[in-house]
C-alpha cells in the first residue's frame, strides 16, 4: 500500500496534536482515572481527526481507510493506553455501522456531532455473561408501538460515564441467535438508563469504563441502524475495524517502548558496562523490533485488502492476535531490562505493561481470534472452510 505526502501530513499533524494537547496532561489524567472526553474530542473534531474516512455529507473528510490508518498509527505517540482506546471507540467501534447503514435522519442526529466531537459515543455489546460470546447477550429491545423498550445491561463500557449515546446491540426478536439482534442508537440521558458504577481497572486508568443498566428504556424505533435482525452481522463488521485498529494503534507505541528501553539501558551501568552492551539485551531488542515490523506488515496488508473491498476477517484476526501477544511479550521483556525501576509506577514502562494486557482480551480474546483463524483454515471441528 503506497503512502503519499497527504498520508504523511495527517500522521505529522496528529503527532503534533498529541504532543501539544494530550501528553502534557496524561499523568494528571492517569492519577484522576478520567480524562475530559468532550473537551478533547471537540478539539480533535475541529481538526477533522474523528471523521477522516467518514462521508463528507456528515462532516467527515471522505477519504479512504488508508488516511484514517495514519491517524490511528500516530495515536501511538500518546504516553498511555486509555486515551487512544477511547478515541478508537469513537472512530472505529461505535460509529462505523451508523455511518454505513444508518438512515439519513439518524446520521444527522448522531453521526454528525460524533464526527465534530460535540458528542461522545460508546459501544454496548459486552455483558456479564457475554463478553467474547456475543451471540449470547441477554439485553432485549421489544416493540411497543413506535418505540423499542430496552431492558438489560452492559459491562466494560469504555467512555461509559461520559458518553452521550451508545451503539447498542440487543435482542429484538426470538429467532436464531445470529438473526434476532439489532443495533440501536441509545441516547444515554434517556429515562431508565443508569450508570451503575465506574469500574476500577488494572490499566487504562485514564479511560472511564462503566457498567450500565437499562430499565424499561424507551427509544423511537427510528433509532434502529439498518435492518432489524441484522445487528449481529453489522457488529461482526465493526469488530473487523476494531481488531485492525487494535493492531495498527500499537505500532508506533511499540517502536517507542523499544526506543525508550534502548535509551535507558544505554545509560544504566552494571558490572562495569551499560546494560545495553550485554548481548542478551541488544539481541533481544533486535528480535522484538523485527516482530513489530512483521506486525506492521500484516496490518498494512489487511488494510490494503479492506480498501479493495475484500473480506479481511482472517487477516484482521491474525493481526489482533499477534498484536495482543507481542505487546505482552515486548513490555515484559523491556520492563525486565529496567530492573527495579521497571516496577515503579513513575516509569512509563510499568504503565505500558499494565495498559496493554487488555489487548489479548478486549475486542475478542486471543482464543476467539484463534477460533476464527481455524475456521478460515478449515481446521475447526465441525466447521468447513
Amino acid at each position: 500500500m503506497a503512502l503519499t505526502q497527504e498520508h504523511e501530513e495527517i500522521r505529522r499533524n496528529v503527532q503534533k496534536f498529541v504532543e501539544a494537547e494530550i501528553n502534557p496532561h496524561v499523568d494528571e489524567w492517569e492519577r484522576d482515572g478520567f480524562f475530559p472526553a468532550h473537551e478533547l474530542f471537540r478539539k480533535m473534531g475541529q481538526l477533522g481527526f474523528l471523521g477522516i474516512n467518514k462521508p463528507e455529507a456528515y462532516g467527515g473528510l471522505g477519504l479512504d481507510y488508508s488516511y484514517h490508518m495514519m491517524m490511528v498509527e500516530a495515536l501511538g505517540h500518546i504516553t498511555c493506553g486509555g486515551v487512544p482506546m477511547a478515541i478508537g471507540v469513537q472512530t472505529d467501534m461505535a460509529t462505523p455501522a451508523l455511518a454505513r447503514f444508518g438512515s439519513d435522519e439518524l446520521r444527522r442526529e448522531f453521526l454528525v456531532p460524533a464526527i465534530a466531537g460535540e458528542m461522545v459515543s460508546c459501544i454496548g455489546v459486552s455483558e456479564p455473561g457475554a463478553g467474547s460470546d456475543v451471540a449470547n447477550i441477554k439485553t432485549t429491545a421489544r416493540h411497543d408501538g413506535d418505540d423499542y423498550v430496552i431492558n438489560g445491561g452492559k459491562l466494560w463500557i469504555t467512555n461509559g460515564t461520559q458518553a452521550d449515546w451508545m451503539c447498542l446491540l440487543a435482542n429484538t426478536g426470538d429467532g436464531p441467535m445470529h438473526q434476532n439482534k439489532s443495533l440501536i442508537v441509545l441516547p444515554l440521558k434517556t429515562k431508565g438508563v443508569t450508570v451503575a458504577r465506574k469500574l476500577d481497572k488494572l490499566g487504562m486508568r485514564s479511560s472511564d469504563t462503566a457498567q450500565l443498566f437499562f430499565d424499561d428504556v424507551r427509544v423511537p424505533r427510528r433509532h434502529l441502524i439498518g435492518q432489524e435482525g441484522h445487528g449481529f452481522v453489522y457488529q461482526m463488521m465493526q469488530f473487523q475495524e476494531e481488531r485492525l485498529w487494535c493492531a495498527i494503534s500499537m505500532l508506533v507505541a511499540l517502536d517507542r517502548i523499544i526506543a525508550d528501553t534502548i535509551e535507558y539501558t544505554r545509560n544504566r551501568k552494571a558490572f562495569g558496562q551499560s546494560i545495553l552492551d550485554n548481548q542478551v539485551v541488544h539481541f533481544r531488542l533486535a528480535e522484538l523490533q523485527t516482530e513489530v515490523e512483521l506486525l506492521r506488515s500484516i496490518s498494512y496488508r489487511a488494510a490494503g485488502l479492506m480498501l479493495n473491498g475484500e473480506d479481511v476477517t482472517k487477516l484482521a484476526s491474525m493481526a489482533k492476535l499477534k498484536a495482543g501477544r507481542l505487546v505482552r511479550e515486548l513490555t515484559d521483556a523491556c520492563l525486565q531490562y529496567y530492573g527495579g525501576m521497571g516496577f515503579m509506577n513513575e516509569t512509563p514502562i510499568s504503565r505500558a505493561y499494565r495498559d496493554n494486557r487488555l489487548a489479548s482480551i478486549g475486542g475478542g480474546a486471543d482464543e476467539v481470534m484463534l477460533g476464527i483463524i481455524c475456521k478460515y483454515m478449515g481446521t475447526l471441528p465441525g466447521k468447513k472452510k
